[in-house]
């Protein structure tokens, strides 16, 4: 199952979040009464969740009021005491607010206060937050972190795609900024490489469409960054609207779908080399893939002056790609490597079956690899270790051993179809 969260027409921010989970299936009463309970320490908050429709799109609107401005929890509060308060809400005997909520809602508010101490030059100790800090923000995060864990999607991928920002200047604390604000576009920022870019583009109204708060919980949430959707079947459409009113739809949309397929972001190391022995180059396979490379190819090539060499290429997570290069570096004294980065793989869903088979008296069991699409199995093989130490064990030919696995896994199969 993957989530698709799509902000390229109307931004996001976070009552559209919530508005928008509470759409998909959320429960409203349970979402309702986190945020006001968590609120209750900043000012406290009023919410309610009505059926609107925004530019022709039927869409559910979270309405968030405080009910107590001046507090001084409100506003202009450093983030060392902020945290604490948040921290304290598992003292407070909340249903339903789990300890992985937490954590996670702070997640957020860390990304929001470490792009307020970048662009203010502060500490987090001394940096203030100031409309972010407020009980509204409070309730937008719990409550779109509680529908999130309600929806299950802490156990499923989630997409982001593109945001927009809309554009012109906005007020704010500390005057007129630019739209996107300088804390929003510290907070797209990503190192995290396994998700990818986080991209968002201008427009397309003079008016702030994507707001710190929205954009923090975009960036904690969301497994991946796409510019475009992936392969899918949407099987539910949900919207949650803004409170401005536009000459387009201002709705937050989220896609349920069952993934067709999957991909998954790797990196692609290469070198020729040509000055070493077969020795070397078997000892160079085996510490490549110790030290975590995914796969190893070395193909024989023709290089320049006639010279026979190799082409070797390495398939690696992004994470371990400096890692890899440097083993490369030392163990072949090559002079260049070659690295293309954050290349698409699209693979199939795998899982492994055991099943047992009587040889000669003995019960062994097999490992099979079944491969699926969607719900269409492509492939499935019998692991090489186990049908080759039945083999050995037994003095049977391989060949025979994998013909007896492969009628059994068929065998499986079409009894599970059955």
């Amino acid at each position: 199952m993957v989530f698709v969260i799509d902000p390229q027409n109307a931004g996001i921010s976070g009552n559209m979040f919530v508005g928008a989970l509470v759409d998909m299936g959320a429960n409203p009463e349970d979402v309702k009464y986190i945020m006001e309970k968590v609120a209750a320490p900043f000012g406290g908050a009023k919410v309610s969740f009505d059926k609107i429709n925004k530019s022709g799109i039927e869409s559910t609107f979270c309405n968030v009021s405080i009910i107590d401005k001046d507090n001084e929890n409100n506003h202009h509060i450093h983030f060392p005491d902020f945290i604490s308060k948040i921290d304290s809400l598992m003292n407070e005997d909340i249903d339903y607010l789990t300890e992985d909520m937490i954590e996670m809602a702070k997640s957020v508010f860390k990304r929001i206060a470490i792009a307020e101490s970048s662009v203010h030059g502060k500490s987090l100790e001394t940096v203030h937050f100031h409309e972010v800090g407020a009980a509204d923000a409070v309730a937008d995060v719990f409550g779109t972190i509680f529908a999130y864990f309600d929806l299950g999607l802490n156990e499923e991928k989630v997409v982001g795609l593109p945001i927009s920002v809309g554009g012109g200047t906005v007020k704010s604390a500390h005057g007129i900024i630019p739209i996107p604000s300088p804390a929003t576009l510290e907070i797209f920022k990503c190192d995290e490489e396994s998700k990818g870019i986080a991209r968002y583009k201008g427009g397309p109204v003079d008016s702030e469409l994507a707001t710190p708060t929205g954009s923090a919980l975009y960036m904690e949430l969301c497994d991946e960054f796409l510019e475009f959707a992936p392969m899918m079947s949407p099987s539910k459409i949900a919207y949650g609207s803004g409170s401005k009113n536009f000459d387009f739809p201002n709705v937050l949309r989220i896609i349920k779908s069952k993934e067709e397929n999957k991909k998954h972001k790797i990196s692609v190391i290469e070198t020729n080399i040509d000055h070493m022995s077969s020795e070397d180059l078997g000892f160079l396979f085996d510490i490549l893939l110790i030290e975590g490379a995914s796969d190893v190819s070395m193909v024989p090539i023709v290089m320049k002056k006639n010279r026979p060499g190799h082409l070797i290429k390495i398939i690696s997570k992004p994470k371990l790609v400096d890692h890899l290069v440097n083993i490369l570096f030392k163990e072949t004294g090559t002079l260049g490597i070659r690295v293309s980065e954050y290349t698409h793989r699209g693979i199939a869903e795998r899982q492994f079956v055991p099943l047992e088979i009587n040889v000669g008296g003995h019960v062994y069991t097999i490992n099979f690899k079944v491969a699926t699409i969607g719900d269409d199995i492509i492939s499935h093989r019998p692991e090489y270790e186990d049908i080759r130490r039945i083999s050995v064990e037994q003095d049977i030919p391989l060949i025979e051993i994998r013909d007896v696995a492969n009628t059994m896994i068929r065998d499986f199969l079409e009894n599970i179809d059955d």
